[in-house]
């Protein structure tokens, strides 16, 4: 990622309606702040106007609009940043009257995807956002340039640069949009043959700097673990955890979640959030030192909704409680946990609740191994959750008592060792 050399200037702009609560507002203009920091951008100020609503032509009102011009100058200030996605008109309107690049909320969560992604399908969906984005603003000098009003000053020969320009993206859409069914097939293709071998999966989802990638990296260290072939092609975002019984499991971090998400965007992640649907469970974090953590438990909570989850088993961890905010109260339905994702205990503890709720979903066995099946015995410890295991001498046999998933492969192994 290419810092930028100069931190570019930024005033934020909001637009407050008459049915939006006061501490909401607040907080999504907070929000949009962090957003410009993660940005490499500087918030030298911030312009709030409330209204009944909001300006068709031009976002704001006559007067503030004169004002935020002078603002720019008197700043030099780099670019305005509206906290709505702004209509091809009012973006318009708006160029022509402020001295300053102007971008919107969703322009933002655009540019800070485009610099995290890493992956060729995650560089892909940003892209495509960001031309389907594009598509409707190119307007040039508006309706003057396009010759398909037809009538006179219109026909000529050749095509203008604003069509051919169209042009041109909707052909690198159609390429992306090809490129990404090829990679989405690829992915399909990893997930059978996890489902084949049958391992647990569990998702980590949440709201955007809820700690899920601290989490996810500190769970998912196996230092003590050697690379099993089978998955080492896997998404980089996959990785194995090892749970206290030894049961080993695939946990996958997604994407964070934000509230108000232009539509554009979900539409251009849905297929990064198809891991979340083969998930066997979910781990919704939520980071409860934020004044704002009962919206976010719930925009999740609506997306999860929208993408059909309902039915996957869910704990709900609350994360930071060493920054605990003084108002919080857990609302959550599913089970939780208390935890800071940099505390040792409180990982262990979030395994053992993991295991807890692996457990309910398997059945039991008791079985009696003899001791020439050593790698059946290893397969135990790694694809079920053993409870007890000890040798007979009396049968010269391994006594084994623990849970498995009912569709392994294993589980029908273990049928002939039956006690």
């Amino acid at each position: 990622m290419d810092h930028k050399e100069t931190v570019e200037k930024a005033i934020l702009v909001g637009c407050q309606t008459n049915d939006e609560e006061n501490a909401r507002f607040h907080y999504s203009m907070e929000e949009l702040g962090s957003l410009t920091e993660t940005a490499q951008g500087q918030v030298v100020m911030s312009v709030v106007q409330k209204r009944e609503r909001i300006h068709p032509a031009t976002y704001l009102g006559k007067g503030k609009v004169q004002e935020l011009s002078a603002l720019v100058e008197e700043l030099e200030a780099d670019l305005v940043i509206f906290n709505d996605e702004l209509s091809p008109s009012q973006k318009r309107n708006l160029s022509s009257e402020i001295k300053a690049r102007i971008i919107d909320r969703t322009q933002l969560i655009l540019d800070i995807f485009a610099q995290r992604a890493r992956s060729k399908e995650g560089k892909l969906q940003v892209e495509l956002a960001q031309l389907q984005y594009m598509l409707p603003r190119l307007a040039g000098q508006g309706t003057e340039l396009s010759r398909l009003g037809g009538g006179i000053g219109t026909r000529g020969p050749g095509e203008t640069k604003l069509e051919s320009d169209r042009r041109h993206i909707r052909r690198r859409i159609d390429d992306i949009k090809e490129q990404l069914s090829v990679i989405v097939q690829h992915r399909d293709r990893y997930r059978e043959r996890r489902k084949k071998n049958k391992a647990f999966q569990v998702a980590i989802v949440g709201y955007t700097n809820a700690g899920k990638s601290t989490l996810f990296n500190r769970l998912s260290e196996a230092e003590s673990y050697e690379e099993n072939q089978l998955f080492a092609t896997l998404d980089p975002m996959t990785r194995k955890i090892i749970l206290p019984s030894g049961f080993i499991a695939l946990i996958t971090d997604t994407v964070g979640f934000i509230q108000d998400l232009p539509t554009s965007l979900i539409a251009a992640f849905r297929s990064t959030l198809e891991e979340v649907k083969e998930a066997d469970l979910l781990l919704h974090v939520v980071d409860m030192s934020n004044p704002d953590y009962f919206h976010h438990e719930k925009t999740v909570q609506k997306l999860l909704d929208d993408l059909d989850v309902k039915d996957i088993p869910q704990i709900t961890v609350y994360n930071k409680k060493d920054i605990v905010h003084p108002d919080f109260v857990p609302t959550a339905n599913s089970p939780t946990a208390f935890i800071s994702a940099f505390d040792k205990e409180d990982r262990f503890d979030l395994k053992k609740k993991i295991e807890d709720n692996i457990i309910e979903m398997m059945v039991p066995y008791q079985v009696e191994v003899p001791s020439t099946e050593g790698k059946l015995l290893s397969q135990l410890k790694n694809e079920t959750i053993v409870r007890e295991l000890y040798f007979d001498e009396e049968s010269g046999r391994y006594r084994c008592r623990g849970f498995s998933m009912q569709d392994r492969q294993i589980t029908g192994q273990l049928l002939k060792f039956k006690i």
